[in-house]
């Protein structure tokens, strides 16, 4: 028995519409569902990180609520050859890069969560 791999990465932020405007119309992820409470409130975002079926969930954290807020890190796969063309996307859309390094590059989204773009060469795709 074992585990399937990855189903969904949750992050809790304060304002969901922002930061998930940002993870699809920035970094070009498909939103697929949007989930509500009862009252009709917005409660959670899902924005497709792969093509595998693995989610990033985007939650609001509620006054009260357990859970934290705080630096979290979400690493995607981008191919080798696209950085270059990641880099100048960021730049046209005002996204500081944070930090570079040898297969990896460093943005933040509204709530300063850590995005890192990898391509690592021993990535099995």
């Amino acid at each position: 028995m074992r585990t399937l791999g990855l189903h969904h990465v949750a992050i809790q932020v304060h304002d969901v519409e922002k930061v998930a405007a940002f993870y699809r119309d920035v970094l070009r992820l498909p939103e697929r569902v949007r989930y509500r409470r009862d009252d009709g409130s917005l409660r959670s975002v899902w924005i497709e990180a792969s093509s595998d079926g693995t989610f990033l969930a985007i939650e609001e954290l509620r006054p009260g609520a357990r859970g934290t807020l705080g630096p979290s890190m979400v690493a995607l796969r981008i191919d080798r050859d696209e950085r270059a063309a990641w880099l100048e996307h960021f730049a046209r859309a005002g996204v500081p890069i944070e930090k570079q390094s040898k297969w990896t590059v460093y943005v933040k989204d509204p709530e300063g969560n850590s995005i890192g773009l990898s391509h690592h060469p021993h990535d099995p795709l």
